[in-house]
């Protein structure tokens, strides 16, 4: 039988070595400064296909709101479309250089009603674009009974697009086991439209020729489509 000796210098050997464990494994690198920096106002162009920057539409937003996401997010932007049919899609996207639990993304589902809005339905999709799929969510959210805004989103962590939090943390424990504190970002679309199923295609077509019109070193961090382009010229393939 083994003594209380043996056993206490057995646990403490444990314990040590799970502490040393945990401190190597523990994410020290910013995946964020491998890449080829993000500059949001740069990466999508003002003008593109159809679209460009509807001028006339002024964006307000929450004070409180604003200081929320300046908190948990580096970079933000918010713009509104618009093509000669008079169609308008809003855009927003959040990203930020921590995307662990601590600093996760806001989700629409959660901030829109933190706004008003009633969130009707909350659907996984997948969105097809020339260069491939994007699994996202489509919203149906109303406010006051009158503005009908339907959404389709997507989240990222590093270059990888995220359906869930169950993927949403394996993606994280992935890069966290290669030493990376993983970025990320949050990208929506929406527009005003009684007629969702008919919002939901023209945010289809929307994002296709936005994202085709990017700059395309961004395309994996920014969709998880295409390659991803590291610093120093490299160049590795990113996997879904």
């Amino acid at each position: 039988m083994m003594s209380n000796r043996w056993l206490g210098a057995l646990m403490l050997a444990s314990m040590v070595g799970a502490a040393s464990f945990a401190a190597v494994m523990k994410p020290s690198i910013y995946l964020a400064d491998e890449f080829v920096k993000l500059d949001l106002e740069q990466v999508f162009p003002e003008n593109f296909g159809t679209w460009k920057i509807d001028r006339s539409v002024a964006l307000v937003v929450n004070p409180q709101v604003q200081a929320t996401l300046d908190k948990l997010y580096n970079q933000t932007l918010s713009r509104t479309y618009i093509n000669p049919q008079g169609y308008r899609i809003m855009l927003s996207i959040a990203y930020g250089l921590d995307q662990r639990d601590a600093m996760q993304v806001h989700y629409p589902e959660v901030c829109y009603p933190a706004q008003g809005f009633t969130v009707d339905s909350n659907d996984a999709d997948v969105l097809k674009t020339p260069m491939g799929e994007i699994p996202v969510r489509r919203l149906k959210t109303i406010l006051g009974g009158q503005r009908y805004e339907p959404v389709t989103y997507w989240t990222t962590v590093g270059e990888k697009v995220v359906a869930n939090s169950s993927t949403k943390k394996f993606a994280e424990m992935a890069y966290g086991l290669k030493g990376r504190i993983p970025d990320g970002l949050l990208f929506r679309v929406s527009s005003i439209d009684r007629n969702s199923p008919a919002a939901f295609a023209a945010q289809d077509l929307f994002v296709a020729d936005i994202l085709a019109a990017a700059d395309k070193r961004q395309l994996a961090r920014l969709s998880g489509l295409g390659p991803t382009h590291y610093l120093g010229a490299k160049v590795k393939p990113a996997s879904n």
